[in-house]
């Protein structure tokens, strides 16, 4: 008999050792890369966003703060100037910013509380910064040397120019209808003062 040349059959288990192993399913970098990305782009937009929604509540509310501020110092300083001022004309329209800054720092009250902002609790940061502005100091020096009338004037005439532009930014931010509405009242109530003010000033030089 002739030697079989035909090996016997293989058995199955060496078969599937040397068939081509199928590759574990895993994450592709590339796509992992997307992934992380796309994250980081989310939390970006989410942290801009709630940035963006703080800063359109608080800077309103800083503004408002700062402009009370000075109004109260203002006031402080129109009713300790009242005595040193020599022009009976001056004197008032002194009287009438007194009477304009008394009212304001009154009215205020309800639209800084529907802000969450009590009178009583304002930043000493920003009270303290008012109340030490060189108005004061330029005052006592043009009192010495016999000019305090038109300096007087001068820098009321400038101070009251900075609240009016401070409250015409935050009319334009705000969104609260209360502040809106003294913004408005406050405003043209301020002009005619003003522009007294500015009259003086004219006829001083």
């Amino acid at each position: 008999m002739y030697p079989d040349t035909n090996p016997p059959p293989a058995p199955i288990d060496y078969l599937n050792q040397i068939a081509p192993q199928p590759q574990k399913p895993g994450i592709n970098r590339r796509a992992l890369v997307v992934i992380v990305l796309g994250i980081g782009l989310v939390l970006a937009l989410v942290i801009g966003f709630m940035a963006f929604v703080t800063s359109s509540t608080d800077g309103p509310k800083k503004s408002a703060v700062v402009l009370t501020a000075r109004m109260q110092a203002m006031k402080t300083v129109a009713e300790a100037s009242q005595p040193k001022i020599k022009s009976s004309s001056l004197r008032g329209v002194n009287r009438s910013l007194i009477i304009f800054l008394t009212n304001a720092n009154r009215d205020i009250t309800a639209p800084l509380a529907a802000n969450g902002i009590e009178m009583k609790k304002l930043d000493k940061a920003i009270v303290a910064k008012e109340q030490a502005d060189s108005i004061t100091a330029n005052l006592e020096d043009a009192r010495l040397n016999a000019m305090f009338d038109d300096t007087y004037a001068r820098e009321m005439s400038f101070k009251l120019a900075t609240v009016a532009l401070l409250m015409e930014e935050i009319s334009s931010t705000t969104k609260s209808k209360s502040m809106k509405d003294f913004l408005t009242t406050t405003s043209s109530n301020l002009q005619p003062i003003k522009q007294q003010l500015d009259e003086f000033n004219k006829t001083a030089r």
